[in-house]
């Protein structure tokens, strides 16, 4: 009998090493907020992409990245764990933002020059360069594609264009390509959302490094990477619900990327001997 309790505990304990296994990769936080989410998937990127700057969904398969000290787009397989293509636009340069709309892709460098990559997967793609009135003092990172208006979303990182209390969120329409003079929406830092993130220089109290649609709800992500967080606005430009992300996980968020079925992932830059990382998040709202 004795034996048989034995064997019947070591079963137990095995069972539960197989879920603990099982579920190793997904983690649950609770940021000041109280809201929640659950990361339930996670990607380790090669060296080559220890500090990417801005992913995209191509496919259930690929994600396409961009890293913040070379001119190319990396194809990499979620699959496989690897890059299985480069495709190199220009000279190197601080590049932040990445958005692929169909055979086009579109890169933001950090001084506001934003670039048009035609047939991006082609073996010889046409690239246009447009300048915005942003420059370095804006430090811009954030890039995303409005599918419904036909139009890119970009908003400073650090100071905004009419003041450091506020920063807009501007479009830059891809039939004309000219940038709106007004923001389309426009974030307040003393917004109430951010009374437990607000700091002594207003601007600081959120800064973007990424940005993108949720392609059901219309609403807008807006990542930062310097304190890890995730404001949720809704299709209306108003202030919904702000993570705290757990600088652990993400130990500097800088790109945001939707499956079509709203799915999210967030890309984090590696720091010190770890390596970039990807990770997809289920949200708790």
């Amino acid at each position: 009998m004795r034996k048989t309790k034995i064997f019947t505990v070591l079963i137990l304990l095995f069972g539960l090493a197989l879920i603990v296994i099982s579920f190793k990769d997904r983690v649950t936080e609770i940021n000041k907020n109280g809201l929640s989410y659950d990361a339930v998937a996670r990607w380790e990127l090669p060296a080559q992409l220890k500090e990417v700057s801005a992913i995209e969904w191509l496919s259930d398969t690929e994600i396409a990245a961009v890293q913040d000290e070379k001119a190319t787009i990396f194809i990499y397989s979620l699959k496989s764990k690897k890059i299985i293509q480069e495709i190199d636009f220009g000279k190197p340069g601080d590049y932040e933002g990445l958005v692929i709309r169909q055979k086009d892709a579109y890169v933001l460098r950090s001084d506001g020059t934003l670039y048009e990559i035609k047939e991006y997967k082609s073996t010889a793609p046409v690239i246009n360069t447009y300048e915005t009135p942003f420059t370095t003092d804006n430090n811009m990172e954030s890039l995303a594609l409005n599918v419904k208006k036909n139009e890119l979303l970009m908003i400073p990182k650090d100071h905004g264009l009419e003041s450091d209390s506020s920063k807009g969120i501007y479009s830059f329409s891809l039939e004309t390509k000219k940038m709106s003079s007004e923001p389309t929406y426009t974030i307040e830092m003393r917004d109430k959302i951010f009374k437990n993130f607000r700091q002594s220089k207003i601007y600081k109290t959120f800064r973007p490094s990424d940005l993108e649609v949720h392609p059901m709800t219309g609403e807008i992500y807006v990542l930062e990477g310097s304190k890890p967080k995730l404001l949720i606005l809704d299709s209306e430009g108003n202030t919904k619900n702000a993570y705290e992300l757990d600088k652990h996980i993400f130990p500097q968020p800088e790109g945001i990327a939707f499956s079509p079925d709203g799915v999210l992932y967030i890309s984090s830059e590696g720091k010190k001997d770890n390596n970039g990382t990807i990770t997809e998040l289920r949200l708790h709202q």
